[in-house]
């Protein structure tokens, strides 16, 4: 099985996601044509920079090789290379869900999250 790819997402847009089995992703995704990603590694980074005190967030696990060739692993933020998908996601693609905490200095910490998403923890 290959390593998870991560979506974080409100929990509202998780919610119309479940409903609807397709995820066209969010105004940001649209606007750059393809659905932004993050792996493992890079989450906490992706929190810090662009959901910095937003709460009520998920962070949704997604089977990279249920994605075929519409998934493109591209250059973007400090040169590294971030997973984007160019087609709309499939509930099928999901592979778990986890809610995403604020601490009490208004933090992310994505490593719970991670844990549980990933199926080894909690």
């Amino acid at each position: 099985m290959s390593e998870a790819i991560y979506k974080i997402m409100d929990r509202a847009a998780w919610e119309q996601f479940q409903a609807a089995g397709t995820f066209a992703g969010a105004p940001v995704d649209i606007a750059d044509g393809f659905i932004h990603f993050s792996a493992a590694h890079q989450v906490q980074g992706t929190l810090d920079k662009h959901f910095a005190g937003r709460g009520d967030l998920v962070l949704v696990a997604v089977d990279p090789a249920a994605l075929g060739g519409a998934l493109r692993w591209e250059v973007s933020r400090g040169g590294e290379l971030f997973p984007h998908l160019y087609t709309a996601l499939a509930l099928q693609a999901v592979r778990s869900c986890a809610a995403l905490s604020l601490d009490a200095g208004g933090r992310h910490s994505a490593a719970e999250a991670l844990a549980i998403a990933s199926g080894s923890g909690g």
